[in-house]
């Protein structure tokens, strides 16, 4: 029974707690969503902070956490625990505290962030804390609040505080740091000391610190977690007397910042954030209904754009709390499309697609900021397509019917499916007929001074007539479109016998009859089509392409248009919003793209209240712009380069986006500027702006210096590849702007790509080595080749000289062939002269034996004395002349003369030869037979063989050699004979 109490009691204490929370605002500010899936860190974010570049910076679980618009950075510590505070320090370095840890972040030479611990700078006995829960920065100092200690870091020294009790809190206000102890309570530094500050006033026994915000030069806000919010003046405190804090402080303030002079925000771990006056007044309230992720809320942060930035238990949220637009829910579950809104009777109604709701709003100027809640109409359940006030009363198409709403309910006029709007048909009110569009054709409603009745429909005629306006000369004609089926004009007659007529391409409209359009703007008809803005001529009762509204868009597309009280036109262009400003003389166009994507494709809804109040229908509720806040809120754009990488097998950080500290605004210096080695010459870039409610309206153009030509066109896109640049010095350029045409400075990153090792400097004097080497063995090449050359040549030379030689020598031994043939005929011819002399002496000494031998026979038988003695005379003359010695003397002779003194020489150099010897020599050269031998030298055929036998042992030769062959290769020696 007491369990079921208990739960009775926490179920009351749960229905009850939303209603003490005071009404919001109807329009609520984007809120956009980090979830740790998205920045890839921790899920509890301790503390926010800005540098003066715009990055953000949060103390995540996982170290310290940036982001720049686009791209998330985590730093971890390097003993990898939580980073549970930051402050941005006067020497422009990131402090932060951790567990067991504190120091700062600076950059590299990379520009890249690193940690350098300040733990070391602390005395042994002194670095047993745990958590740093506080960072603050005053006068050059950094204070580090652990639980049982604080350090102030000043001069590359620390000095530390270990207090009374436990250290509970560590801020700076007006020029002040404060501590609070949990004994001592609040204390001051002063000169090196903590000294006691708040000695009277309403601060209770027990309390805890969370924030501590400046009113005044004199004043400041003390919040505590759940005791309330206390002014503190002079040495006082002062309870703030607010109902709506003492509520808010049962939800546990864990953290505060201001929001503007006037305006606090409030961190909460149960119910979100809330933002409230400096009295303690409820302005606005920012939960999980209301787009947060979750309602613990651990820090809270301004930005200098006035956005509210959450550090959550679980992930970042982001509100653009100062920007014009701003979202409407009328339904609770935030999840139904905006289709139709009207002001009536100091209300607000807005149709969607399951029914209509209402909202008090009594006089406004900015309707977002009216507070009150949406309420449903009762009996309008379902898709509801238009809304209209005529005569005082308010007309309500409807898919199952016309209603008209009275007050918070609807009451059905007609019942019939499907309704989307009212067109009245006169200028001048009350009305007595209006002509309702339906989804097969057009019918009539007709005013009787009470209220308003059916009064028939356009007969044959079922085309579907979302698109209703009347002519700008006849009441009594309508023009619709179907988007599909054509452009029509309905005239009307009273008899009811209405007429319709399809305008086609013969009447001057493009050939295609997709996406027509019709609408009446700056009091002339006009079709919006897929081949541009087309404009009816009353004389010609013709279409023609509009000159005008052509020459604005340009080719656009735009394909809805509604005029605003100011003259401007507002359009859609497929899924984006935008307007045609007239209000500076010439027409602007200014494109919404914060509301691109988020209309209900097909269905676009513009009302346009006046300038401060324009509701734009959409797929989550209806939109509403402040006009003229928007185009007066320009904050200033910036661009920054972030990173360049190299790109390849692995990424390479080249730069990490600071050239200073971290809160310093520098350019790249000379020093700065990075030389890449070749290997890495295929590099991107990632830039960013850190206008972070103007993201969707940002865009980019960039320009690499030594590479490309002209800048890129203008996109959205936040990075840029560069693949195998050559070697060379390059200026990566990039520059921003947003939807109003505002551009940012140019930023810029130079670099340095190295030639490769093969275009170096050493490479070139190496080459320049390697080419004088070469050249030096090409010259000794040369030289060799040249020597070879040479020596090739004297050979050839010598070759030809000796084949020269050789055809010399063959000439002279052919001439010495000839020669010889020639002498050896002629010595043939001597030998056989000489054979026939021989044999002819040897005959002539036979017969003059015979002779003689026959006279001295005949002497011998002679009886004649003178008869003999005359035959004495005869045998003594012929004897005579057979005297061989004479003869061999005249044959020898001769034979040297043919033989080249072969005689002589021979009895040179064999001088024991007898004559008969030598005769016998010579008969052998002169290749005679041993009977021709025998004969000449008067002897036997064995006399020859004795002879020859002899004389070859006198000549010591061999049996084997022959001797005609010697005595044929014997000569005489020339020079012997000269000499």
């Amino acid at each position: 029974m007491r369990n079921r109490t208990c739960a009775a009691f926490l179920l009351l204490v749960t229905l009850f707690i939303p209603c003490l929370h005071a009404q919001n605002t109807i329009g609520l500010p984007e809120v956009v969503n980090y979830s740790k899936q998205l920045y890839h860190a921790g899920t509890q974010n301790w503390a926010i902070r800005q540098g003066r570049t715009g990055v953000m910076y949060f103390a995540n679980n996982e170290g310290l956490l940036t982001f720049d618009g686009i791209y998330w950075r985590t730093y971890p510590l390097p003993n990898k625990t939580k980073v549970r505070s930051l402050e941005i320090g006067p020497d422009n370095r990131i402090y932060i505290g951790g567990e067991n840890e504190f120091g700062y972040f600076t950059p590299d030479e990379r520009g890249a962030l690193h940690y350098v611990s300040l733990r070391s700078l602390v005395h042994e006995r002194d670095r047993g804390f745990a958590d740093i829960w506080n960072v603050a920065v005053l006068n050059g100092a950094v204070f580090f609040r652990a639980s049982n200690r604080i350090f102030v870091y000043e001069d590359n020294a620390i000095t530390v505080f270990s207090g009374g009790s436990h250290w509970r809190f560590l801020g700076v206000a007006n020029s002040m740091a404060v501590a609070q102890d949990a004994v001592s309570g609040l204390l001051r530094y002063d000169n090196g000391r903590w000294m006691p500050w708040i000695t009277g006033g309403d601060l209770p026994a027990e309390y805890l610190t969370t924030a501590l915000l400046p009113v005044d030069k004199e004043a400041a806000l003390l919040v505590t977690m759940d005791a309330g919010i206390f002014r503190l003046a002079g040495e006082r405190a002062t309870r703030l007397q607010s109902a709506f804090i003492d509520q808010v402080r049962t939800e546990r303030i864990y953290a505060a910042t201001r929001v503007n002079d006037e305006l606090i925000a409030l961190a909460t771990s149960l119910g979100g954030c809330y933002i409230v006056t400096n009295e303690g007044k409820f302005v606005h309230r920012f939960a999980r209904p209301d787009g947060l992720q979750n309602n613990n809320v651990l820090s809270v942060f301004r930005d200098r754009d006035k956005n509210l930035w959450l550090g959550l238990d679980n992930g970042i949220d982001f509100i653009a709390y100062d920007n014009a637009i701003k979202t409407m829910y009328p339904a609770a579950a935030k999840d139904e499309a905006g289709y139709a809104s009207v002001i009536h009777q100091g209300r607000l109604y807005v149709g969607t697609s399951n029914g209509l709701y209402a909202v008090p709003v009594g006089q406004f100027g900015d309707l977002s900021y009216v507070k009150g809640t949406f309420t449903a109409v009762a009996h309008s359940r379902g898709q509801v397509w238009g809304l209209a006030e005529i005569n005082g009363k308010l007309l309500m198409a409807h898919h199952e019917g016309i209603f008209e709403v009275e007050g918070n309910a609807a009451r059905q006029v007609v019942k019939r499916n499907g309704f989307w709007g009212f067109l009245p048909l006169s200028r001048i009110y009350p009305v007595r007929k209006v002509a309702v569009g339906n989804y097969n054709g057009v019918n009539f409603l007709e005013y009787d001074g009470q209220a308003f009745k059916p009064t028939g429909s356009v007969q044959g005629f079922d085309v579907a007539s979302r698109f209703l306006c009347t002519d700008v000369r006849e009441e009594n004609v309508i023009w619709t479109s179907h988007p599909y089926r054509g452009v029509y004009k309905l005239t009307l007659a009273d008899n009811g016998q209405s007429q319709s007529r399809l305008y086609t391409h013969k009447d001057g409209l493009p050939l295609s009859l997709n996406h027509n359009y019709i609408y009446k703007v700056k009091n002339k008809i006009l079709v919006a089509t897929e081949k541009g803005i087309y404009e009816y001529n009353a004389g010609t009762d013709r279409f023609q392409s509009s000159v005008y509204y052509n020459g604005i868009f340009k080719g656009l597309g735009v394909r809805y248009l509604k005029e605003d009280q100011t003259g401007n036109v507002w359009f859609v262009r497929g899924k984006e919003l935008g307007v045609v400003d007239m209000t500076s003389g010439s027409p602007k166009i200014i494109f919404l793209p914060e509301i691109n994507h988020k209309m209900v494709s097909g269905f676009e809804y513009i009302h346009p209240l006046n300038e401060e109040n324009i509701l734009i229908g959409g797929e989550k509720g209806i939109y509403h712009i402040n006009y003229k806040k928007y185009k007066q809120h320009k904050s200033h754009i910036d661009v920054q380069v972030r990173a360049m990488r190299s790109t390849g097998k692995a990424d390479t950080l080249l730069f990490g986006g600071y050239f200073g500290e971290v809160n310093d605004v520098k350019k790249q210096s000379e020093e700065q500027v990075p030389h890449v080695a070749n290997r890495l010459n295929s590099v991107s870039f990632e830039f960013s702006s850190t206008l972070f409610s103007q993201q969707s309206s940002i865009e980019y153009a960039y320009f690499l210096e030594g590479f490309d030509n002209n800048w890129s066109n203008w996109s959205a896109r936040s990075s840029k590849e560069y693949t195998h640049l050559p070697p060379g010095q390059y200026t990566f350029k990039v520059k921003a702007r947003n939807n109003f045409g505002s551009e940012s400075e140019v930023a810029g990153y130079s670099f340095v790509i190295l030639p490769p090792w093969y275009q170096t400097i050493w490479a070139y004097l190496g080459y320049g080595v390697l080419v004088l080497g070469m050249a030096w063995l090409f010259y000794k090449w040369q030289e060799k080749r040249f020597l070879r050359q040479q020596e090739q040549h004297l050979q050839e030379q010598k070759r030809l000289q000796y084949l020269h030689q050789l055809e010399l020598e063959k000439s002279e031994k052919e001439i010495i062939k000839l020669k010889n043939e020639k002498l050896e005929a002629e010595i043939l011819h001597k030998n056989t002269d000489l054979a026939t002399s021989a044999m002819h002496l040897v005959q002539k000494a036979e017969l003059l034996s015979k002779l003689k031998s026959d006279l001295v026979k005949i002497t011998r038988s002679a009886e004649d004395d003178k008869i003999n003695d005359d035959l004495k005379k005869m045998i003594k003359v012929v004897a005579d002349e057979n005297k061989v010695d004479k003869d061999w003397g005249q044959f020898s002779r001769h034979f040297d003369s043919v033989h080249s003194n072969f005689l002589i020489a021979l009895k040179e150099k064999y001088p024991n030869l007898t004559a008969n010897e030598l005769k016998m020599s010579a008969y052998l050269r002169m290749n005679l037979s041993s009977k021709e031998i025998a004969q000449l030298m008067n002897i036997s055929l064995r006399g020859v063989e004795v002879s020859r036998y002899r004389l070859r042992k006198k000549l010591q030769l061999p049996t084997e050699v022959n001797m005609f062959n010697f005595f044929l290769g014997f000569h005489f020696d020339e020079s012997k004979e000269k000499a």
